[in-house]
């Protein structure tokens, strides 16, 4: 449940209210820190039939398409690991017809986003793509994939994408405060764009702060509450991926998914017990340590390099002093609106 004055959710309840069967559902993360437990909790809701983007489809689209989440993939890159003759999930259901997948360059799929976040419906693109099959094989999209249209100033023939707005967007960021404001810092990649052209948002975080530790950082604050529709703090919540400032990427537990996703059922059984087998991110974290120790973990934990920090101090924060006038012309609010009316300056 969601408590008093804040969007402070658990990731059971913030994914069931969500997270719906059907939408386009955009993994926020780019390669590193991904969005871990968030994807996990979509599987054990058996959530289905997505449309599903990411940029850098590693160990989470692999999940997803293997629990029979998604139908169809928006993407740059997956794990197909072994070549077309290797075990990977996605590889397992493009031979099964189970899966359809549109590719794009990191650019283009970018660029798809970025449009959608400033309201564009489509953008222009590089055009030496063009020349290449990720212009011309078109899968589910079909023609709107690219399409080619007139420079209105040079009739030149400009190479565009559409924008892309997915139904929701699940991330994992450093910190958060109870409001939702959500506060990133390492390889960006997508992840703002991401988010900020989904209708909702998801943000998981290592640990929810005060709302003055936001504001000592406004900068780091790629996500604005107001955006936000929930937030969860999960310590370790994209382990086995880095989170910048907390963790290390764990290469052990990498390996061991590697190795699980070779086949259908290997990659079952992994997920048996480190997903179905572990009702959320604290008894994952418990199993680990049960079946392996801490040692590894106390490794990857990130060595403390703070940053230098930045004066954002002023003389004031508002145009009206305490008194509740006009610093320059010492004028109050019904002072100022009296005489903006006798000139004839203020209309109703």
């Amino acid at each position: 449940m969601k408590n008093e004055n804040s969007k402070i959710m658990t990731a059971k309840d913030a994914i069931s209210e969500f997270v719906h069967d059907g939408d386009q559902l955009v993994i926020g993360n780019y390669t590193v820190g991904s969005c871990a437990e968030l994807i996990y909790e979509v599987i054990r809701q058996g959530k289905k039939d997505f449309t599903l983007y990411s940029q850098s489809g590693i160990f989470d689209v692999e999940v997803l398409v293997g629990a029979g989440c998604v139908n169809r993939l928006i993407t740059t890159y997956v794990l197909r690991a072994g070549g077309r003759k290797g075990g990977s999930a996605v590889e397992r259901a493009l031979n099964a017809g189970t899966l359809e997948i549109e590719d794009y360059t990191n650019f283009d799929y970018n660029a798809r986003l970025v449009a959608g976040m400033h309201g564009f419906t489509f953008i222009q693109v590089l055009e030496g793509v063009m020349a290449t099959d990720l212009f011309r094989k078109r899968s589910f999209m079909g023609e709107d994939k690219f399409r080619v249209i007139k420079c209105p100033y040079t009739g030149k023939d400009l190479l565009t994408v559409p924008a892309a707005n997915p139904d929701v967007c699940i991330v994992h960021v450093q910190r958060a405060d109870k409001s939702g404001n959500a506060q990133y810092w390492g390889a960006l990649g997508s992840v703002a764009a991401a988010a900020l052209a989904s209708k909702r948002i998801v943000v998981s975080c290592e640990e929810i702060v005060e709302h003055d530790v936001i504001r000592s950082s406004p900068h780091l604050t790629i996500i604005p509450a107001y955006r936000v529709s929930a937030v969860v703090e999960i310590p370790w919540g994209a382990h086995p991926t880095e989170v910048l400032g907390h963790y290390n990427i764990d290469f052990f537990m990498y390996g061991l998914f590697v190795m699980a996703d070779g086949t259908a059922d290997g990659l079952k059984a992994w997920m048996d017990e480190w997903i179905y087998g572990c009702e959320n991110r604290a008894a994952y974290i418990d199993r680990y340590i049960h079946r392996f120790g801490s040692g590894i973990l106390d490794g990857i934990k990130a060595k403390a390099f703070y940053s230098a920090p930045a004066n954002y101090g002023s003389a004031f924060t508002t145009r009206w002093d305490r008194e509740g006038r006009e610093r320059n012309m010492g004028l109050t609010m019904e002072e100022l609106e009296k005489t903006l009316r006798e000139r004839g300056k203020l209309y109703d």
